[in-house]
């Protein structure tokens, strides 16, 4: 069994910057990681995404150029950098982790799921 633990999240305003973390625990870290995120009444978007080298790395469209993601295997924790905060980037963000590889973009490809982070963007 796979727990995910994140971290991070917050209230920040326009144009700021938050770093969220998550460390699984209870087997190998050696899948591919991924950050989504749920607005209120929408469905649980792909944010990014990183495979378990860290060699590959997506990202969504509306993210790119302004979130990073990253992960260190040696202390188990992966990384989402978001810089240049919009209020269209509220929501809770999930970590989650699974095969992921070339479908790496859809939930289903994510066997394990945090239990969210909070993150609020004002204007």
């Amino acid at each position: 069994q796979v727990q995910l633990v994140e971290s991070g999240g917050g209230s920040v305003q326009a144009g700021g910057s938050l770093r969220l973390s998550c460390q699984p625990s209870g087997r190998t870290f050696s899948s591919y990681m991924a950050w989504f995120r749920q607005a209120p009444g929408k469905e649980r978007d792909f944010v990014a995404a990183v495979s378990w080298s860290g060699g590959s790395r997506y990202y969504a469209d509306s993210v790119k150029g302004r979130f990073t993601i990253s992960r260190d295997n040696v202390k188990n924790t992966v990384y989402l950098q978001m810089n240049s905060l919009t209020p269209e980037d509220m929501a809770v963000y999930y970590c989650a982790t699974g095969y992921g590889g070339q479908y790496y973009y859809y939930t289903s490809a994510y066997s394990y799921w945090g239990q969210g982070t909070q993150v609020t963007v004002s204007s």
